[in-house]
């Protein structure tokens, strides 16, 4: 079992998971709001290098290599980070940042090499396969999937994300043979069908409820990752306004951050 603790830094609360426990890392709650990860970093490892993205709910995962080649346009602040929603390290000492407020922060680390990744898992970037993007990335770098850690840090649960019948068939097809995804209907009845199944039944017509970290989950599932190689959180952003933003819930754009430090790369 894969337990979650609870941290503090500078009096702030902040969430680990023992499956992560090779690593520093945390997923932080909006106590540390308005820091950005380069204030946060300090509370993991003070002199690790800071990565980050602009997100843009896709599927693409660079290294800090390529983030480093990017040319940003200095006179324009929505260009300081290059576009993509993960970032894969490449050697000891790089700190790997992503931003939630709903959306599903995903931890990787590899228990071999040392190797970390950051992901920003929306709906979108799910229907994407962006994990599945980013352990691509770990495999081509040498990789071996049994050597996996991954865990998924709070995000809106499945009970209180309505969506629509379209977004939710959308993201189950990403998970579910061609055969089966010939229409919304179709892809959503298989769905039903699976074991713990990442949808379930709203009261409005057109809606339904999806569990993303769920899809996720299945995800990493079908490229051969076992149960134990996986947490994900018991926390819902949406239902514990005390800890964590929630752009659902109040329609404002703050987020809280997750990272992860890389260590013994070889």
């Amino acid at each position: 079992m894969n337990a979650w603790q609870w941290q503090t830094w500078d009096d702030l609360p902040y969430l680990t998971c023992s499956l992560l426990e090779p690593w520093q890392h945390g997923f932080f709650t909006q106590h540390f709001s308005p820091r950005l990860p380069d204030r946060i970093a300090i509370a993991l490892q003070s002199d690790a290098k800071v990565y980050r993205v602009k997100q843009v709910h896709g599927n693409t995962v660079l290294t800090p290599t390529e983030i480093d080649r990017a040319i940003p346009d200095y006179h324009d602040r929505d260009l300081l980070h290059p576009l993509a929603d993960g970032i894969l390290s490449e050697e000891s000492g790089q700190s790997v940042w992503v931003c939630t407020a709903d959306c599903t922060p995903v931890l990787i680390g590899d228990a071999q090499t040392g190797q970390v990744a950051a992901i920003h898992a929306g709906w979108r970037g799910t229907a994407g396969r962006i994990v599945p993007a980013a352990i691509a990335k770990f495999i081509d770098s040498g990789t071996s999937l049994e050597n996996l850690r991954v865990a998924m840090g709070p995000a809106i649960a499945g009970e209180v994300y309505q969506v629509s019948v379209e977004v939710a068939a959308e993201v189950g097809a990403s998970i579910i043979p061609q055969d089966k995804a010939d229409s919304p209907e179709s892809i959503l009845e298989f769905l039903r069908q699976l074991p713990d199944s990442p949808v379930l039944e709203d009261p409005e017509p057109g809606k339904i409820r999806l569990d993303v970290r769920r899809v996720n989950g299945i995800q990493l599932e079908q490229l051969g990752l076992q149960a134990e190689q996986i947490a994900i959180a018991p926390y819902c952003t949406y239902q514990e306004p005390d800890f964590f933003f929630s752009y659902r819930r109040d329609r404002l754009k703050n987020v809280q951050w997750s990272g992860i430090v890389s260590n013994y790369i070889s």
